[in-house]
């Protein structure tokens, strides 16, 4: 398992939030935000949106805290991104 989760650094809603991935499957994602009760409403497409208060408590749970373009090259590399140009908003 190899879920990652980088600096919370991305300001929205008056609070900073970290993204977080799965160099593995979006399954392994899912069941990791799952278990450590995210809501659904925080997947966007590859990753979640994560407070910064939760950052503690993901890691704690076996999230392993690497920096944004660290997390981005590793994300690209699993084939699990989904370009900008494809996100429809």
């Amino acid at each position: 398992m190899t879920v990652l989760i980088d600096d919370p650094i991305w300001p929205a809603h008056g609070r900073l939030w970290a993204h977080l991935v799965s160099e593995d499957s979006l399954e392994e994602l899912h069941g990791f935000a799952h278990a450590n009760a995210l809501p659904a409403r925080a997947f966007d497409l590859d990753h979640y949106d994560v407070p910064a208060d939760a950052l503690p408590r993901l890691i704690a749970a076996g999230a392993v805290h690497v920096g944004g373009k660290e997390l981005t090259r590793r994300l690209i590399a699993s084939g699990l991104r989904i370009p900008a140009r494809d996100r429809r908003r």
